[in-house]
Formats: C-alpha cells, structure tokens, sequence
C-alpha cells in the first residue's frame, strides 16, 4: 500500500532575491517521485527579477503555483509564516530557495508521516555543500551535535531536553501536518536563541509530537548571500580557569546564568500562552527553567548556597544540563563554582 497518497502535499517556498539560485531548486522539486499537490511562494520584495523567473517556471510546471508578493518586507520569519498559513495540503513541506532535493524526499518523508500519525513534524539531514553543490562537506547534523547519543535521547522522550540544548530542526528539511499550525502559528515575535524553525521545533518538542527521520534527502548550499545558514563561529569562548574562579567578579559569573534563566523563562511563558499546560515536554522545560533560576540568585553568603547547590546536584540537574562536549567533572566544577565564587 502506498501511505502517501493518502495525504495531499503542499510545498510552502520562501524567496528573496533568489534568482541566482531558484532554478536548480526549482529543478529538484519537477524530479520528485512523488509530486506536490501545490507550491506556494511568498517572495518577500525582492529586486534580482526572482518574482519573473517564478512566472516563468511556475507557466511550465506541472503542479499548481500560487506567486504571492509581499506588499511590505516581512522578513525570513514572517515570511515563513505566511508562506505556511497559506497552503491547503493535508501536509506541508518548508522549502528554502537555494538548496536542491533528492526525487525521494517527498515521497520518504510523506510515507513516514502516514506510517506515524501522531507525528505532527518531521525533519531530515542533509548534505551541507559549497556555492556550487559540488562538495558534501559533511552531514547538517553534524553541523548542529544531532549526534547518535542526542537521536537516542529524542527517541526516548527527550526531546524538549536536546531542543534546549539548541535548535536541531532545520526549517528546509521539515514537513508538518496542517493541523499542527493551529498550535505552532503565528510564530513569535522573539524567541530568544531560536528563528522560525526552533520555535516550530520547540512547540512540537513541547507536545512530543516532533520526529526526526534518519536519512539524508537534500543538499544544504552555504554561500555568503543566504540570509540564515550555518557558517563556521568565529566567537571565541573565554575559559575560566580553576583559580580564576576564585577572584572573578561575581556579576561577570553570574551573566550568562542570567542569559540563560531569561530565556528559559521567555520560552516557557510563550509556550504556556500556546499550549496546555499539561504539554508533556512542559515539564523538562519548567524542570530547567528551576535550575537555572536558582543558580542566578544564589545569595551572596556562600553557606547558605551550599544546601540548594547540592540539592541540584543529587538530583542530577548539573550533569543534565551540561554542555555535551564538556569534560565529566565540568558539572562538579560548576556546582564548586556556584558555592565558592
């Protein structure tokens, strides 16, 4: 039985000044396996001729086009939005304009969402590639730690948990149910630490509904125009040596505990807006957000940091929400930090 044809399919493309690029994105989608049903544009103002070049393929394809020019730049997040909210298909696949698919990736993708019905997302890998989509550098999990230990933590429930850690769900690589907009629409007007597509993530993470799909069915390009993307940091991370810890003013150290305590509370507060609160992956969020509360407003007296320090650390919570490429005393260390600085 083929699943996917249950299911009609909508392909939601955002486009800015793409014209360098359109074509050969353009091409992937005429040799997919299986068809959409639609493709809507939303092209945010651009200047390059890419709302053209869109008449012009859209006159030969053999789906249905909906070109939809915005009166007033939106942006990559709202124009995402609107891009969503205007597809009719029982499923919708998010497009970048610039990348290329693979013919299976709708086809796979719509099988897999037919074969899990509660699934309400799901992503792919990709091969992230040069200007010219020749190199595979390497795979955009790679790029992002999605890493075998991660996968298995997401399988196992975990999910909001490795979303927290930082987005893994990449916009042009998801498909989601209609149905799932409802909830995940309009997308805020901030998420701090996440675009268009975290925020998605983090809303299907919250509601356990989120899957990854462990295949690579499209080429990821990088090049200097994109507006969003991965690219190497240049940020240089300070360390903070062991004896440092001692004379660090402790406005310094407390910072990015601050940072992080903000967020934690911004997402939790626009989750809580958007879902029940018995969202299941609410939890994990209210869990770390408690963490993180507490190691920002420790009281200046180190003896009376000492009890709920080492409360946190019984409990787990400084292992849990360490860095994953950190050492395995880093969660001691910082619980040292935390009494002593």
């Amino acid at each position: 039985m083929n699943h996917s044809t249950h299911s009609t399919t909508s392909i939601a493309l955002c486009t800015f000044n793409g014209a360098d690029y359109l074509s050969t994105q353009w091409a992937s989608l005429l040799t997919q396996e299986q068809l959409p049903d639609e493709v809507v544009v939303c092209d945010d103002q651009s200047t390059d001729g890419t709302v053209a070049l869109l008449g012009h393929l859209a006159a030969e394809s053999p789906f249905p086009v909906r070109i939809l020019e915005n009166p007033v730049r939106l942006g990559y997040n709202k124009n995402f939005e609107k891009a969503l909210s205007e597809c009719t298909g029982d499923l919708i696949f998010i497009c970048d304009q610039d990348d290329a698919w693979f013919p299976e990736k709708i086809g796979t993708m719509a099988r897999f969402m037919a074969e899990h019905p509660d699934t309400e997302a799901a992503f792919c890998n990709a091969w992230v590639t040069d200007e010219q989509l020749q190199e595979r550098q390497s795979q955009f999990w790679e790029w992002v730690r999605f890493d075998t230990v991660a996968r298995s933590r997401w399988q196992s429930g975990e999910m909001m948990e490795v979303m927290l850690d930082g987005n893994r769900v990449m916009g042009c690589a998801t498909v989601l149910r209609r149905s799932f907009l409802a909830n995940a629409l309009p997308v805020p007007d901030s998420v701090p630490g996440y675009i268009y597509d975290g925020w998605l993530g983090l809303v299907g993470a919250a509601r356990h509904s989120v899957a990854f799909i462990d295949e690579t069915l499209q080429l990821y390009r990088t090049h200097p125009q994109q507006q969003i993307g991965v690219r190497e940091s240049d940020e240089v991370i300070e360390r903070v040596r062991l004896w440092d810890r001692f004379g660090r003013n402790r406005d310094k150290k407390l910072a990015p505990l601050r940072e992080k305590q903000s967020q934690l509370a911004i997402i939790n507060q626009l989750l809580r807006n958007r879902l029940n609160g018995n969202a299941p992956g609410l939890d994990s969020l209210r869990r770390r957000l408690s963490h993180f509360t507490m190691r920002s407003c420790l009281p200046h007296n180190r003896y009376r940091r000492i009890g709920p320090v080492l409360a946190s650390l019984r409990e787990g919570n400084y292992q849990r929400y360490a860095d994953a490429s950190a050492n395995w005393y880093a969660p001691y260390l910082a619980a040292l930090g935390d009494i002593f600085e």
